[in-house]
């Protein structure tokens, strides 16, 4: 028998019979403001930015990002955070040359570089579900390790491809199009339109949104948590190590220990972001998409508006960060506050019997109404625990 599972985040989303515009603007204002962010940017700089040029710049150097801002979505939604895919994908680029130096071939060189992805992604893992360390200070602590290792790995120095030991093919991934789109830009949306489809179409990504939303009513409804939280840690990890190996791809030779960590914060603000635009109320890949998209053009635009100002970047990142954060923050309230009214006790039943002792039923829980609506099961048994 087939098993209806759905998913409905109402949190920022307008109520029924609201007017037309207020659902655009809540559901799409991210992408009328990107929009109109281009237009006034190409109005300002028509000969610099609405260019095929500023294009296949702006796509070829942000696909990295694109690509981490990707890897931190898929834990996000099931209620987690990653902050170590900056330090990882340092390891991995300096990795990614300094083992093919090493004599390795490099299509061994990409595989161990996403074993040791998913390696990390599983400490994670280890770490947040069997010793119970929180999320943030668990993959805070992971990054300390990942930064000490590619410092003990290149000794502090630079790695330099100078004899050209590194195959030819190595340096082509990062170097290919698809007509005018660089080939790094077509594997980020690749990549985000796959993990688009596994959220939104496929029942593993609906029981990923019900362990974000309430684990333990999760768990009542038979979905497996820490089989679903390992396998979003394990896979953010192995995106990081294709950002990684991308990027050293990209630098012709060059690895240094001290790049990555710069990625960290507006690969946050993005997913965030997102997190208020498409499916408002929740995490999505499409949304963070937009977030890479609009942070790309207004850091852009700005800086080509006002040239010199290197202090553009991380203002821009810090603030929409603070703003997407307080955004989700509110949507989060307001969801615990649907959640709990309809189950407050009135002076007529709260002392009713058919609730053992007068306690809450597992349903009046904050959180579960959200839970309990991501995984239903109709006709059929849910996941074995």
């Amino acid at each position: 028998m087939s098993m209806n599972t759905s998913l409905k985040s109402t949190a920022l989303e307008p109520p029924k019979g609201a007017p037309w515009y207020r659902k655009l603007f809540t559901v799409y204002g991210m992408v009328v403001l990107t929009v109109v962010l281009f237009i006034l940017f190409a109005i300002a700089r028509p000969d610099s930015f609405a260019t095929l040029l500023n294009f296949q710049l702006l796509a070829s150097s942000k696909s990295i990002l694109l690509i981490l801002a990707l890897a931190v979505t898929l834990p996000m939604v099931a209620g987690k955070i990653d902050l170590s895919i900056g330090y990882g994908v340092g390891l991995w680029q300096v990795m990614a040359l300094l083992w093919q130096l090493q004599g390795i071939d490099y299509r061994l060189v990409i595989l161990m570089c996403l074993v040791g992805g998913a390696i990390v992604g599983l400490v994670n893992a280890l770490l947040i579900e069997l010793a119970q360390v929180d999320a943030f200070i668990a993959t805070l602590a992971t990054a300390q390790v990942i930064y000490a290792i590619t410092y003990w790995a290149t000794g502090g120095r630079q790695v330099t491809d100078n004899t050209g030991m590194r195959a030819s093919a190595f340096d082509a991934l990062s170097t290919w199009s698809l007509g005018p789109i660089p080939g790094t830009f077509v594997i980020a949306l690749v990549i985000g339109l796959l993990l688009w489809v596994v959220l939104e179409f496929l029942p593993a990504g609906r029981y990923l949104y019900a362990v974000g939303a309430n684990p333990k009513a999760a768990e009542l409804t038979g979905v497996r948590r820490r089989r679903y939280i390992v396998g979003a840690m394990v896979a953010s990890g192995m995106l990081t190590a294709v950002a990684g190996i991308l990027l050293s791809s990209r630098q012709a030779g060059v690895a240094q220990a001290n790049i990555g960590s710069e990625f960290l914060l507006p690969a946050l603000a993005a997913a965030f972001l997102g997190s208020t635009t498409i499916r408002p109320g929740r995490v999505n890949a499409l949304g963070t998409i937009l977030g890479v998209s609009i942070a790309t053009i207004g850091i852009s635009g700005l800086q080509q508006l006002l040239p010199g100002q290197f202090f553009l970047e991380p203002l821009f990142n810090g603030l929409t960060l603070v703003a997407a954060i307080t955004i989700a923050s509110l949507a989060s309230r307001r969801r615990l506050g649907r959640a709990v009214e309809p189950s407050l006790p009135t002076q007529e039943t709260s002392g009713d019997d058919s609730s053992p002792g007068g306690k809450e039923s597992a349903a009046s829980l904050p959180g579960t109404v959200d839970a309990v609506a991501a995984v239903s099961t109709t006709g059929s048994t849910p996941p074995e625990k």
